[in-house]
């Protein structure tokens, strides 16, 4: 019996060290470890789109997408020097399988339209392609899980800049070690996949309608994004 016990430890505690348990039941921060490889496609770039997109919706066992309605992938120019990463779809872009185009879109469309850009000159995607039920944040499993195809879907556009607009998108592409309100407004170049690009962050449409306040310092990133594309 006791023999038969210290077994049953032995196999759990391999069992436990195979699926790295400590990810799951440690005190500290998660820190998110995405895998550097990804999804190579070949063809044209509308081509490579159409690829990633189809990838994407061949993912299986994932909640996001079994209570989701639509994909919602991107949405703009795709040859764009400016493209904007968000945090996920809600409501209005789970139904109609377009990003931003609920009143945090309409929002953004605005702040784009202060520097004369709009959705014909940038590209916008999420850091996932699913809606989080009840518009909640992404899981870190949800967002390691989608990760290798931001990448992709970033290097595949190619652009000059990457705006990231919330703690997210922020927290996905250059760490968990930062917080939004100290890391906006500040230029970072940054390799993402095979292309190097540089990278500014700002709050988030939805939050700017919780916070109208903070609107002036987005207007100070905005500016920053106009004189910086003059440049390039």
């Amino acid at each position: 019996m006791k023999r038969n016990l210290n077994q049953k430890l032995i196999n759990l505690v391999d069992y436990y060290n195979l699926i790295n348990a400590n990810f799951f039941l440690s005190n500290d921060p998660i820190k998110r470890v995405f895998e550097r490889t990804t999804h190579t496609f070949t063809g044209t770039k509308v081509e490579k789109l159409s690829k990633l997109k189809k990838k994407i919706q061949l993912i299986k066992n994932c909640d996001l997408k079994k209570s989701a309605t639509n994909i919602v992938f991107g949405d703009g120019n795709i040859n764009a020097q400016l493209m904007i990463v968000g945090e996920g779809p809600g409501a209005n872009e789970d139904a109609l399988g377009k990003p931003f185009i609920g009143r945090a879109g309409k929002l953004l469309d605005k702040m784009l339209a202060a520097i004369k850009l709009d959705r014909t000159k940038v590209y916008i995607t999420n850091v996932v392609n699913y809606r989080p039920p009840e518009n909640r944040k992404p899981t870190d499993i949800e967002i390691t899980r989608y990760f290798p195809f931001l990448e992709s879907h970033i290097e595949i556009i190619n652009p000059k800049i990457l705006l990231l607009l919330g703690s997210t998108a922020l927290n996905t592409l250059i760490g968990d070690e930062v917080v939004i309100s100290q890391a906006r407004g500040k230029w970072i170049q940054k390799e993402i996949g095979k292309i190097k690009l540089w990278v500014i962050s700002s709050f988030h449409p939805a939050f700017l309608m919780r916070q109208p306040e903070q609107k002036k310092l987005s207007w100070i990133d905005l500016k920053m994004i106009k004189e910086k594309l003059k440049i390039l």
